[in-house]
């Protein structure tokens, strides 16, 4: 994995399960992938493959939907989906994408083919759980090539609750320095839930956004005394920020409010601790923590839109896939309904 390169994402749309998924998808999907300059036959395949990823959980899954978004990476546009269901689960994967193998009443090309057109793909499957799906789509020539970036080492998801159609979560990722001679960069990620649900939520996320993007001290401290000032006017929020730092082998976290963080290795997770408080409002002292990255792990952040109720062992193999479909996954598993939620994970990086 290529942990230089660092998309940046904007979710569109979600699509719940119902009998016009596949319909409302697929068009979305096409005039999406039209719109930041695909060619039409690249849009003809992203909108063939979302067709496809959409009938399966129309047919199969349960209380399952589809995420429909745009990458970026620098100048170059993409298009990006997500599946998330809870089962029936697929037994055997790599049958699953074998040539031939498409379930009843999709459109026949099977997930292989799926995977094929996407210049990204990865699946994490439970049975009796559910699956998540992830594939991404960037420009390719008239001779079918393509310059894609390289996977990125962190991605989220946010959702907004039920009957809204805007969240109040959001995320953010910069380069705090740059990898040179071989080393891998230092990164600075940071996690806001506004309070509250709707517009005025989302507000206050958008404004640590971009108060997150604009400070120069980016120590987690730093940051985070720049979105509190921010925040000021707006409902506030609760935020974390995390500073990824691989030479040294450690991780700094300064959080204040109800945003959950958490190292996760093969041997189980880790709580990393934030203080009471409102950003924007009430704000105690801030601390910032150091921790040891864990060999082979990740950082898991997420709003109270998710319990601390999940467990990756309970969800075999999951570290060994790429941050979004860890994201769904514990979107799926851990999420609930009746609040805006928001996942981040971050790994490979150290």
């Amino acid at each position: 994995m290529n942990t230089d390169t660092v998309l940046d994402s904007e979710d569109v749309a979600w699509f719940r399960d119902g009998a016009s998924l596949a319909v409302a998808a697929r068009g979305a999907a096409a005039a999406l992938a039209r719109r930041v300059g695909l060619s039409g036959h690249r849009s003809a395949e992203v909108a063939l493959a979302v067709t496809e990823a959409a009938t399966n959980v129309q047919r199969h899954a349960v209380d399952g939907a589809l995420l429909l978004r745009v990458v970026r990476s620098g100048d170059e546009a993409g298009v990006e989906f997500l599946t998330v269901d809870s089962g029936p689960g697929m037994p055997d994967v790599r049958a699953a994408l074998a040539d031939g193998v498409s379930s009843a009443g999709t459109l026949g090309i099977g997930l292989g083919a799926v995977s094929r057109l996407a210049d990204h793909f990865d699946v994490h499957s439970v049975p009796g759980r559910g699956t998540v799906m992830a594939a991404r789509f960037w420009p390719r020539g008239a001779d079918g090539t393509t310059a894609a970036p390289g996977a990125s080492p962190v991605a989220g998801v946010t959702r907004p609750i039920s009957g809204e159609t805007v969240c109040g979560d959001a995320w953010a990722v910069r380069t705090a320095v740059p990898g040179e001679g071989g080393r891998r960069p230092e990164l600075l990620l940071m996690l806001c839930d506004g309070l509250g649900h709707g517009p005025l939520a989302q507000r206050a996320s958008q404004a640590a956004v971009k108060a997150f993007h604009a400070t120069r001290d980016l120590s987690p401290e730093g940051a985070l005394n720049a979105v509190h000032l921010a925040l000021k006017g707006t409902r506030g929020g609760a935020v974390a920020v995390a500073r990824i730092e691989p030479a040294a082998g450690r991780l700094l976290y300064c959080g204040v409010g109800n945003v959950s963080g958490f190292l996760v290795g093969d041997d189980g997770r880790r709580a990393l601790l934030s203080a009471p408080g409102i950003v924007g409002a009430h704000m105690r002292r801030l601390r910032t923590f150091e921790e040891p990255l864990p060999a082979h792990g990740a950082l898991v952040m997420h709003s109270d839109g998710l319990t601390e109720r999940w467990e990756q062992r309970s969800l075999p193999g999951l570290l060994h896939h790429s941050p979004l479909v860890m994201a769904g996954q514990l979107l799926r598993e851990a999420g609930v309904r009746r609040d805006d939620a928001s996942v981040v994970v971050l790994k490979e990086a150290w």
